[in-house]
């Protein structure tokens, strides 16, 4: 769900997503192990992907410009010699993997590794002397209206443009909070207002500190991480979907489809480069150790008994992988206390639950009654644990609770939710049609195959599916299938057109078994929490196996669910979604399944006329619309003024809109929402958790969607659909 949208003040944040991963093995630079890695996932895309795209001189095409877009989408490392240099790879990498050849990341590499020191010492020569902003200059920050820079010369005076650029934001910020405060009478008699002079010179050195961590990061980042990097470059190639995962980031997939992972449970947060407590999870190892506290500063981290790590200086991810381990071994915090005290605190790894992604319900009143409203942020499934939650199995709860309080109507919230757990989506389903088909699948080479449910319905009554365009995969089957089965109303914007399935597998299981028994006995390496990895693994292949079809036969491929009541959306005329991804996967039609829509629909062309006429009037919606424009307009220019004058009235312009829907959107909607009580006793465990609920709440409360999605459902209730209560056993 990648946009080109360049927000002001945006620190070059496409880069360091770029060098997110962590590779497992050894960092030696070796290029047959490079090789392997590479001749492996191509096997594995050849004989398991679902369309695999045959490797010639357009996909290598395509490969060359997705990696010099990851790297460099701004132009702000490579020059047109640099690409002249590499020019001559763009239909060449076919070849080379073909022949198992990596010349071209070689080449890639070096370039980017001297151009990165290029640009370190650009942006500290930039920022020694004062910057005038009465100039009538300017800076395009859309990467896809710009070349690249002719020469070195052109390339330090792009990077003096960009810091310039970046310190006329700061030095604009930093006035406007210095009047701010003065007209406040928040400015002490005694303390001295800055002059411009002193204010820009601020402005410079906090740019300078903030570009000093960024490239302190980027230095840290290892050649291996970037090879994964450009092994992904291939696999997207193949479709947006499949991807590469080093060891680690296999592991954190796994955490983040189960919601689950071991460790202490603490939040960390990053402060002047000391990382410190941020917040204590409920029910954790360390909230029921009970010493640590929010605000404490972690100075080192150990393994038990064994020697700490001075963790000063560390990135956050970095002290986030040193306190995480397996369940029952023992952490050692030495924290810097609020107080000023230094103390170590011992705790004992446990299962950490990441309760914000799990299903939760509120109730609301409206004109007809109370109605149910269930928040489903993503389709988790813990695989790794028998007993381990199911998002399926907690929606069924949340629904038998809000029929115990007896709602009118249920709204589920999808948007957002960008999918998960396939078998999760049938599941949930039946919950809400009974016994029938939900979802067609089709593998490459066989027939398509029909996934149902065959439990009773457990409410059928009155229903709404929230959706936006960041609703995706398992979202729009649960979408879809409601719609198609006129079970439900949905209610947003188009999702984002993701039908396609995709499974783990090991690449260890695609290497010939003498190569196996090789790395099987080569050395391990520490994961720095008292326990190995095996260093030689070559982590797996996230890959696209299978299409998903509505039970009407259409693909949610690209054209995703159209809502059956648009909801105006800040973000609806963004380059977002599968269709603007040229290396996804085409829509197509399969025949339908056999399924029978309900015998009572609701009037949606009624539903979605009396919706109409509340929102087309409405401040707040129409304030979304102009937002929405103005989004577009920035996504097509992205030029900035670096005169101050002009800058000020172009952030003014932009700010205005954003200030009138900030300001409407403080205001509360009339409605009240409240907890099924079978919730209290779990919210009320302690402060914190009583703070989370009640900040949800009045979020709830400001949500002009969740509004008007109350009084769809108000409207339905009038309509002949009644509520019938069903079995509440499930």
């Amino acid at each position: 769900m990648k946009n080109k949208i360049l927000i002001p003040l945006l620190i070059l944040g496409a880069l360091g997503a770029f060098f997110s991963f962590t590779y497992g093995g050894n960092d030696n630079g070796d290029d047959s192990r490079k090789v392997l890695v590479m001749e492996t996932v191509m096997k594995a895309i050849k004989e398991g992907h679902y369309s695999p795209r045959d490797i010639n001189d357009s996909f290598s095409d395509r490969v060359y410009h997705k990696i010099l877009d990851e790297l460099d989408y701004e132009k702000k490392f490579f020059t047109k010699q640099d690409i002249a240099q590499l020019s001559k790879y763009e239909f060449q990498i076919d070849d080379e993997i073909n022949s198992g050849s990596i010349e071209f990341y070689d080449k890639l590499n070096g370039l980017f590794t001297k151009r990165l020191d290029d640009a370190e010492n650009y942006y500290k020569e930039a920022l020694q002397t004062p910057f005038n902003f009465n100039e009538n200059d300017s800076i395009q920050l859309n990467g896809d209206k710009i070349d690249y820079a002719a020469d070195d010369n052109d390339l330090k005076t792009r990077w003096r443009e960009y810091m310039k650029y970046r310190v006329l934001a700061k030095y604009v910020d930093l006035k406007k909070a210095q009047d701010s405060k003065k007209s406040d009478g928040k400015t002490a008699s005694t303390e001295k207002p800055k002059t411009d002079a002193e204010l820009e010179a601020q402005a410079r050195e906090d740019i300078r500190k903030n570009q000093e961590y960024y490239f302190k990061r980027l230095h840290k980042i290892k050649e291996s991480d970037r090879f994964a990097i450009f092994i992904n470059a291939i696999t997207n190639s193949e479709d947006p979907h499949t991807d590469y995962f080093p060891p680690k980031d296999q592991e954190r997939f796994d955490e983040t489809m189960s919601g689950t992972f071991f460790g202490i449970g603490a939040q960390l947060r990053e402060d002047a480069g000391k990382i410190k407590i941020e917040q204590i999870i409920t029910g954790s190892p360390c909230w029921k150790q009970g010493e640590l506290k929010a605000g404490d500063e972690i100075m080192k981290v150990a393994q038990g008994p064994a020697e700490p790590v001075d963790v000063q200086g560390y990135d956050i991810d970095d002290v986030v992988q040193l306190i995480r381990g397996k369940k029952g071994t023992e952490v050692r915090l030495t924290v810097k206390q609020v107080s000023g005290s230094t103390k170590v605190i011992p705790i004992i790894r446990g299962a950490v639950m990441l309760d914000a992604v799990f299903a939760k319900s509120a109730i609301i009143s409206s004109k007809s009654g109370p109605i149910g409203y269930i928040y489903l942020p993503e389709f988790y499934s813990d695989f790794q644990h028998i007993n381990g939650r199911r998002c399926s199995e907690d929606v069924a709860k949340e629904v038998i609770k809000l029929k115990a309080a007896g709602v009118k109507g249920i709204i589920l919230d999808l948007r957002n939710n960008g999918g998960g757990s396939l078998s999760d989506v049938v599941d949930m389903a039946g919950i809400f049609v009974g016994p029938g088909p939900v979802v067609q699948v089709k593998s490459s080479d066989a027939a398509p195959m029909t996934l149902r449910d065959d439990k009773s319905e457990l409410y059928d009554g009155p229903m709404a599916v929230m959706v936006n365009q960041n609703s995706a995969s398992a979202s729009e089957i649960m979408a879809a299938a409601l719609q198609d089965y006129k079970r439900a109303v949905i209610v947003g914007t188009t999702t984002y057109g993701k039908g396609t399935v995709q499974k783990v597998i090991p690449l260890d299981e695609f290497v010939d078994p003498i190569t196996r028994m090789r790395m099987q006995s080569g050395s391990t390496a520490s994961s720095g929490d008292g326990s190995t990895t095996a260093a030689n693994s070559l982590g797996a292949l996230k890959i696209t196996v299978q299409k998903f079809y509505r039970i009407n036969g259409g693909s949610t491929q690209l054209k995703g669910v159209t809502p059956d009541i648009y909801l105006p959306d800040a973000y609806q005329y963004v380059d977002e979604g599968e269709r603007h991804d040229k290396a996804a996967l085409k829509w197509d039609e399969i025949a339908p399944a056999n399924y029978k829509p309900v015998s009572n629909p609701v009037n949606v062309a009624e539903l979605a006329g009396l919706s109409n006429s509340r929102v087309a009037p409405n401040p707040t919606f129409q304030l979304v619309t102009e937002s929405a424009q103005r989004l577009k307009k920035m996504e097509e220019d992205n030029n900035y003024s670096l005169n101050l004058n002009t800058y000020e009235k172009q952030l003014d312009d932009a700010n205005a809109t954003n200030k009138k829907l900030e300001e409407l959107q403080k205001k509360t909607t009339p409605l009240e929402f409240t907890n099924p009580k079978e919730d209290m006793k779990t919210i009320d465990l302690d402060s914190t958790s009583i703070a989370k609920n009640k900040e949800w709440l009045t979020n709830l409360k400001k949500d002009i969607y969740i509004s008007e999605t109350v009084n769809i459902v108000d409207d339905m209730t009038k309509q002949s659909m009644n509520v019938n209560s069903g079995k509440v056993a499930y």
